[in-house]
């Protein structure tokens, strides 16, 4: 039903109401209906047609296209599209790998880079390295040369390779399968951020570590008899002064442990120079020829005596060796040689040498 057909059953009611005796009413007002407002309707522009432009004979500029920044590699290793086909890619297993548009043929990351070469195909265009090398133009602080040795005459290529390598600052590795230079690939990968502690032994910061790497020195002689032998002896001390019979008393210690351990703790710590020793070991030796027994017996007194001596009292004490063997006189029945001194062969050939040193 309508609202009109409402509004006259409502005049109709009113009117008998009216008509009915009684008292006077009142007459009823009508509520007012509220009016709803459209909205006004907004005109679009129209773009503007080709004809118009071409006859205003304005230009529309394109903007110029931003070159993406490059993503950074990531976990991943970053793979040139030449390297398609290539069976390393099969084994690359543990560290995931995609392609990117790069200069050298495997991103392992942002200062590192692979080129990888087969000296099969090597040998067909030897000129194609050198190109690749060119065309890193230095971005990479490291840059690895993953050669596939896959011909049984490898010597001379590897040593062309091998020069290339140091001129160029490259590094050469050499690998014999597509799983080995697969694997190579992975240790660069998961080494990119690894610090040098990695590579760096474990030092010993405690007394009771430095103790038993001190003793363990020796070969033979492991942590668990370094702890035997300190716990022998209650020190160090009374392990270094103690006989070989008493060391082999050690639980766990054998006849090699025992000399390891006996010939590390007698031996000097002080380094000789063998150049100059040679020659006084020589002139100390047993009297040969014209040198007499009282000029052996001093030469050896003095090499005793030098055996503690500095370097400098080292070159004087042989100064002085060498003027005594000088001095000795030559019995009257010595071969008679050139010059004003007749000496045997060995101790002339220990003064040339001393000579020559100084």
């Amino acid at each position: 039903m309508d609202d009109d057909e409402f509004g006259a059953d409502d005049d109709i009611l009113a009117a008998l109401a009216d008509a009915q005796p009684g008292p006077s009413r009142p007459p009823q007002q009508r509520p007012v209906p509220p009016r709803f407002q459209q909205p006004t309707p907004q005109r679009l522009d129209r773009a503007p047609s080709s004809n118009a432009s071409s006859s205003s004979g304005a230009k529309v500029v394109q903007p110029t296209p931003q070159a993406l920044p490059s993503r950074s590699s990531g976990s991943s290793i970053l793979v040139s599209p030449r390297q398609k086909g290539n069976p390393v890619l099969a084994c690359l297993k543990s560290v995931p790998w995609e392609y990117s548009d790069i200069l050298a043929d495997y991103g392992l990351g942002l200062t590192t880079c692979a080129l990888f070469l087969s000296l099969k195909y090597h040998r067909l265009h030897p000129e194609y390295i050198y190109t690749r090398i060119r065309n890193l133009q230095h971005k990479y602080n490291l840059r690895v040369l993953l050669t596939l040795v896959d011909i049984p005459n490898h010597e001379e290529s590897l040593r062309e390779l091998a020069k290339t390598s140091l001129v160029n600052n490259v590094t050469l590795i050499l690998c014999w399968s597509a799983a080995e230079a697969a694997r190579y690939l992975e240790l660069y990968k998961s080494y990119e951020h690894a610090g040098f502690g990695a590579i760096r032994g474990q030092q010993a910061t405690s007394y009771a570590e430095k103790l038993v790497e001190f003793v363990t020195v020796p070969r033979n002689i492991n942590k668990a008899d370094a702890v035997a032998l300190v716990s022998t002896f209650g020190s160090l001390r009374h392990a270094v002064n103690a006989d070989p019979e008493q060391v082999a008393v050690v639980g766990g210690w054998g006849e090699k442990k025992v000399k390891s351990w006996c010939k590390a703790v007698e031996a000097p710590f002080r380094v000789q120079k063998a150049a100059k020793r040679k020659a006084t070991r020589v002139t100390a030796a047993v009297p040969i020829g014209g040198v007499s027994s009282s000029a052996a017996a001093a030469a050896r007194k003095e090499l005793a005596a030098s055996r503690n001596a500095d370097v400098a009292e080292d070159e004087a004490e042989e100064e002085a060796l060498i003027a005594a063997a000088e001095a000795t006189p030559v019995p009257a029945t010595a071969p008679a040689q050139k010059g004003d001194h007749h000496l045997s062969e060995g101790v002339a050939a220990a003064l040339a040498r001393l000579r020559e040193k100084g």
